[in-house]
């Protein structure tokens, strides 16, 4: 027989995971397991959690080669030679936190801005629910969300293509994915760990609806490469819908709000992804009902903006939740370590401390309120205290992320009239409110002057509307909503944030106010917009894919604060919806009222030609006119 050829010393640079180098590295993690190649470093540990068997090991060394690990250990056990020592006696190690399911864009950061968000708060992994950028730019997704790491960032991001691209059948423009996309993401990098949440639930259940095919070819090219299919099971709680839900492949639901839903979830196999604004209620609940294997249960944040999350935290802030409400730390690990990398299928390279993973750590010197002194990733330290000390790439974002917001024309006063459909004085209209999830909108009898509809602010009834910022054309649609903008007159808001479409969105108390509102994001390629009196009073800025920015948190914080404190100063119309915790504030609570997908019915979307006024009922179809 011949002899193995020996691996190669040079070895490649596993910034990105790919089948053929990682053959490579894995051979030289081998070798240097049994100490026949040197180390880079040891790390040596008063305590390291391992959590395939949830229990803590004293005094142990991890030895670190490139990015990954390659031995654990009692110290002194390695007999391989090692060109740095760290030894850190009264720290307990644990894994580096992921997310399972994150929408990074929802910090309002770019990649590398994020990393340096977070990773300081123990996360060093993120499964990135990618429909957001994907409905601006879905060519350029999987490039956007993989050039941080290209260029050094120490975040790994497993990005999952949107399922959701566009949301509904109903709408369209910046990207539209179906089984030759979904085949290709899969194709082109191990980092794509499956399809991001399924949340068109009309589609999926109904053949009829005009997006089951797309919708069902993602899911099969996703079965074809052995991903994982993410769910979105919102208002899915009676147990025919929790069993086709299950049935038709999809794995996980993050939609949970009430302990008897997700114990049914859970009891019919979905992987459960617990948010921090049911996660109290939950943990006690579960473990009430004795619950002693949560190898099924994630911690997420789902949505977090940079904001929040300079108060309170990442994914650590759902662990201390968690924790403080009577899961063991340890189980609360698990939550955010293994247990995420189990369903995502990622546990070659994350979830523990164990050889051939990154060298990914999080240094505790406190383990029950989760006191976190210092992270580690790809084998180097990323954090002191609160201090990122990683590496954080500039990157020039070029003209296809950052130049989005097409309009090609003036956006006029006149797009946001009403006209009447007579002479009458007062005319019917359709209204909406948000978080309208009513099978039938609501009708009111509006007045009309100068043929056309007005507003009615005694009765809080504004103007919402979409302006498409894809066609060029800055189609617009336009209707009457209830409790939802301002009262003060000649004042608009509006944003390039508008789950999960993100067109722009904006409400006003004037049309005037309203168009300039438009212009405004165009001229700024993204962001917030707060006009009054004639002038913008406040902005926000997101320059890439008009969702991030490419700055600091803490810069990106201070221009919300200025936004908040201007709003301060407006009349706010307000009416509550089915839930205190989704009560519409100001400002963002305003960008998830544009949500289409289930359990929303009637909803207002860019005009199409399903849709010619945008104003359609995403589970059946049916169209209305806004007045009549």
């Amino acid at each position: 027989m011949r002899p193995m050829t020996s691996p190669k010393t040079t070895l490649p640079d596993d910034l990105l995971i790919n089948a053929a180098d990682e053959v490579l590295i894995r051979q030289d993690l081998t070798l240097t397991a049994l100490g026949r190649r040197p180390a880079d470093r040891l790390l040596r540990v008063g305590r390291l959690l391992d959590v395939h068997s949830r229990s803590w090991l004293d005094d142990q060394e991890i030895v670190v080669k490139g990015r990954r690990i390659a031995y654990v250990g009692p110290a002194g056990s390695y007999q391989g030679e090692v060109s740095e020592r760290v030894h850190e006696p009264h720290l307990a190690a644990v894994p580096g936190f992921g997310e399972a399911h994150k929408h990074i864009e929802s910090s309002h950061l770019t990649p590398e801005w994020e990393a340096a968000l977070v990773m300081p708060h123990g996360v060093t992994w993120t499964c990135e629910a990618s429909h957001e950028f994907s409905n601006v730019n879905g060519a350029r997704n999987l490039e956007f969300w993989l050039e941080a790491r290209r260029r050094g960032s120490p975040m790994k991001i497993f990005p999952l293509p949107g399922s959701a691209v566009p949301p509904t059948a109903y709408e369209w423009g910046g990207g539209h994915f179906g089984y030759d996309e979904q085949k290709s993401f899969l194709n082109k990098s191990l980092m794509v760990a499956g399809l991001d949440e399924v949340m068109d639930w009309p589609s999926v259940s109904n053949p009829e609806n005009p997006a089951y095919d797309r919708l069902w070819g993602m899911i099969r090219a996703t079965f074809e490469q052995r991903g994982v299919v993410e769910g979105h099971g919102a208002g899915l709680r009676d147990l025919p819908s929790i069993n086709a839900f299950a049935g038709a492949g999809l794995a996980s639901d993050h939609e949970g709000w009430f302990l008897d839903e997700i114990w049914e979830k859970l009891t019919h196999g979905l992987f459960i992804e617990l948010r921090p604004h049911s996660l109290p209620e939950v943990i006690k609940g579960l473990i009430e009902k004795g619950l002693s294997d949560w190898s099924q249960i994630a911690f997420v944040t789902d949505d977090r903006s940079a904001s929040d999350t300079l108060k309170i935290g990442a994914t650590d802030y759902n662990v201390r939740l968690a924790i403080e409400n009577g899961l063991s730390p340890e189980i609360a690990i698990q939550c955010v370590t293994i247990n995420p990398a189990r369903h995502m299928r990622l546990t070659p390279w994350v979830g523990s401390i164990a050889p051939g993973r990154f060298a990914d750590i999080v240094l505790l010197d406190d383990v029950k309120t989760l006191s976190i002194a210092r992270v580690w990733a790809d084998g180097k330290p990323v954090s002191e205290g609160k201090a990122f000390v990683g590496v954080r790439p500039e990157i020039n974002w070029p003209a296809w992320a950052t130049q989005t917001v097409r309009i090609d024309r003036t956006v006029m006063a006149e797009d946001f009239r009403i006209a009447a459909p007579s002479d009458a004085a007062t005319a019917k209209a359709a209204l909406l409110r948000p978080f309208h999830w009513a099978d039938d909108f609501i009708t009111m009898d509006l007045p009309v002057r100068d043929g056309a509809v007005e507003r009615d602010h005694d009765r809080n009834i504004t103007k919402f509307a979409i302006v498409d910022r894809f066609s060029g054309e800055a189609k617009v649609a336009r209707m009457f909503w209830l409790g939802t903008g301002p009262r003060t007159p000649d004042t608009a808001l509006g944003a390039t944030l508008g789950h999960d479409k993100h067109n722009i969105w904006v409400v006003g108390s004037s049309d005037e106010a309203m168009a300039m509102v438009a212009n405004a994001l165009k001229e700024q390629q993204g962001g917030w917009v707060l006009v009054s009196g004639g002038k913008v009073v406040a902005r926000v800025r997101y320059e890439v894919g008009g969702l991030m920015t490419a700055r600091s948190a803490e810069e990106l914080d201070a221009e919300m604060q200025a936004l908040y404190k201007a709003g301060a100063e407006i009349d706010w119309m307000y009416e509550p919806t089915f839930s205190p915790r989704w009560w519409p504030g100001f400002p963002e609570r305003l960008s998830f009222a544009t949500l289409t997908c289930a359990p929303w019915r009637w909803v207002l979307v860019a005009p199409s030609e399903r849709a010619p006024e945008g104003f359609v009922n995403v589970a059946t179809g049916e169209t209305h006119p806004i007045v009549w």
